[in-house]
């Protein structure tokens, strides 16, 4: 498949299989406003009291869930993953005023009630608040705020899904995040190589995703730890979302699955196993695939790796060197496809997939509360 955009199948298809080209496009922006968010950034990573958050609804939190162990150890200081539902619905909890904070901001419309409010938030409880603001929507609410404490990243419009669930947005903002936080030590080319990879994948893996979803499994469990474990919740909400909750998901990390977890399997579960690229980490991946292959009772097991497993195995050879971070970028692209073929083979329409009409693209009738002062 070429590196271009699809003009031939729905917005849901086009919008995963655009993935290698706005990874392309927004390594480019972010080398172009390289200088702008570095000049930003500096002064404040400079400064160890600083407060650093990951904040987004929904898809968008799970970047701040799967980068913020890596970036943690990438910058020698804690980075938290807190969604704007948490920090809306319980502000005492998460904002501290005693602290300066840097609340990073994720949203594809930029226009979810929760993600304005959390902002509004962070001004009125916290002493000293800088933001960073990554989104795909140039005339959404988000990339309309301005002010000397805060920096803003417009992503490629291509990265403004307009399908229901989020695919590129997704891979764009997280690519965005790892870039200007996580240091860009050769990233032009470290882009380069996950975009070639994500054409290898669905150029081979589309009629892989549709036999499976042919298969007639009624659950699906998606597991990864460490970075991977954000993956994982992304990979689970992706399936019931297409699936308009048709089928059963759920996701755990490799040594939390046996912690009750492991229940969920039966003979209709298909168990997707994200394996880690950490050697340690690996280790324990691979014991629980061998646990479920031995114990028969999982109706099929699937690894997502860069070697080959001992199982069926989605391989990604040529991303053997990168970090699990880079790595899932890749990854999430299998999962992504089973959805969509999923909800095909479900007779939904994969980019208005909820027929009940309950769920929305941007979510709707959330009514802001003010907490007591």
């Amino acid at each position: 498949m070429p590196d271009v955009q699809d003009t031939t199948a729905d917005w849901t298809l086009r919008e995963i299989r655009q993935q290698p080209l706005t990874l392309r496009e927004t390594q480019k922006l972010i080398d172009g406003e390289g200088g702008r968010i570095d000049a930003f950034l500096k002064p404040l990573l400079a400064r160890k009291e600083l407060r650093m958050i990951l904040a987004g609804a929904g898809t968008s939190a799970f970047i701040g869930d799967s980068l913020a162990p890596f970036l943690s150890r990438v910058l020698g200081r804690s980075v938290e993953a807190i969604a704007t539902t948490d920090i809306v619905s319980a502000p005492h909890l998460y904002l501290r005023r005693e602290a300066p904070t840097l609340l990073i901001s994720f949203g594809r419309s930029g226009n979810s009630p929760e993600s304005s409010a959390a902002i509004d938030l962070a001004d009125r409880m916290i002493g000293e608040t800088y933001h960073l603001i990554v989104t795909c929507n140039a005339d959404g609410a988000l990339a309309r705020l301005a002010g000397p404490r805060i920096a803003t990243l417009v992503l490629p419009e291509a990265t403004h899904d307009r399908a229901f669930a989020m695919t590129s947005s997704f891979t764009a903002m997280m690519l965005t995040a790892l870039r200007v936080l996580g240091g860009p030590g050769g990233a032009q080319a470290a882009t380069a190589a996950i975009a070639d990879a994500i054409v290898d994948l669905i150029e081979g893996e589309e009629d892989r995703a549709a036999r499976l979803a042919a298969q007639g499994f009624e659950r699906a469990v998606f597991l990864g730890s460490g970075v991977l474990a954000g993956v994982a919740r992304e990979a689970a909400l992706k399936l019931m979302e297409l699936s308009d909750g048709a089928v059963a998901t759920c996701f755990d990390t490799s040594l939390g699955f046996r912690h009750g977890p492991k229940t969920f399997i039966t003979d209709r579960t298909l168990a997707v196993m994200f394996v880690s690229s950490d050697p340690l980490t690996r280790r324990y991946d691979r014991d629980l695939l061998t646990e479920l292959l031995k114990d028969g009772k999982c109706g099929m097991v699937i690894a997502i790796s860069t070697r080959e497993e001992s199982c069926e195995t989605i391989r990604i050879s040529a991303l053997e060197d990168a970090s699990d971070a880079e790595l899932a970028l890749a990854y999430i692209v299998p999962a992504q496809l089973l959805a969509y073929q999923w909800s095909l083979k479900l007779g939904l329409d994969p980019d208005s997939p909820n027929r009940s009409g309950t769920v929305n693209r941007v979510v709707q009738g959330v009514e802001i509360h003010r907490p007591a002062a």
